[in-house]
């Protein structure tokens, strides 16, 4: 297959697909090795940034997805109706950090962690697509295990999770010192 064939195959997976394809499974469609698939996802992504195309190629981990460039979402709108937004509130935000910077993690983690039942957030993060069960922990009653989506990736602009940013020490022992203040006014 002539590298034209190969991104043109590649470009109408993704198309119809619509969600991210991992690379192994998107290398067995144009008869090459992960490598090489990658080297010309990368070479069409460039192109089609620089064209100013409508749409984009992105990775997430090891998989590739078409999407709609941001800066189109405008005209989106004008047609489709509104995209569903949702906010995070910092209770949603703070339980979303620990599953992200913890997975996989059970729920009674989480809540260790953070000192309060957490079972409407996670419930919350599931509906919004930002977290997912990834299975069970091997333990006595085989509780859930959680971890963040492709959509978490998507949502917060990495490719993935380590790209996250690391905490100082120094904002390490912030994060310690408000926890014991919290937990002081508590105990008053």
């Amino acid at each position: 297959m002539d590298r034209m064939k190969q991104e043109a195959a590649l470009e109408a997976v993704l198309f119809t697909m619509g969600e991210a394809v991992d690379i192994r499974r998107l290398a067995e469609v144009i008869e090459e090795t992960p490598k090489k698939t990658g080297e010309i996802l990368e070479s069409m992504k460039n192109c089609w940034e620089i064209e100013g195309r409508g749409v984009a190629l992105i990775c997430l981990e090891d998989s590739w997805q078409m999407c709609t460039r941001p800066e189109m979402y405008e005209y989106l709108i004008r047609i489709a109706k509104t995209p569903r937004k949702y906010s995070l509130s910092d209770t949603l935000l703070e339980t979303l950090s620990i599953v992200a910077y913890k997975q996989p993690v059970t729920r009674l983690d989480v809540e260790r962690i953070r000192g309060v039942n957490c079972d409407h957030a996670i419930n919350r993060l599931m509906e919004f697509d930002l977290v997912e069960e990834v299975g069970r922990l091997d333990a006595p009653g085989r509780p859930l295990l959680f971890g963040t989506t492709q959509q978490f990736l998507r949502t917060f602009g990495v490719s993935s999770l380590d790209q996250l940013p690391e905490l100082s020490a120094m904002q390490i022992e912030e994060f310690k010192e408000q926890a014991e203040q919290e937990v002081g006014q508590l105990e008053v």
